[in-house]
């Protein structure tokens, strides 16, 4: 996927993180590149494949 951003002026007055999850990313301001990367290293015995668990009512 190939964007282009035009950013302008950016002011953050505070900012409140109430947590962080293992596959997250938290950012502010320019970037050039963001590399993705993801290990499994469950044995493929342990994968339970069956119903998926219904969300919460909305």
């Amino acid at each position: 996927m190939n964007f282009t951003v035009v950013n302008h002026n950016i002011s953050v007055g505070n900012i409140d993180v109430g947590g962080v999850s293992s596959a997250s990313i938290f950012l502010v301001g320019d970037t050039d590149t963001i590399i993705l990367s993801c290990v499994f290293d469950t044995p493929p015995e342990s994968l339970i494949i069956g119903p998926f668990v219904p969300l919460a009512p909305e």
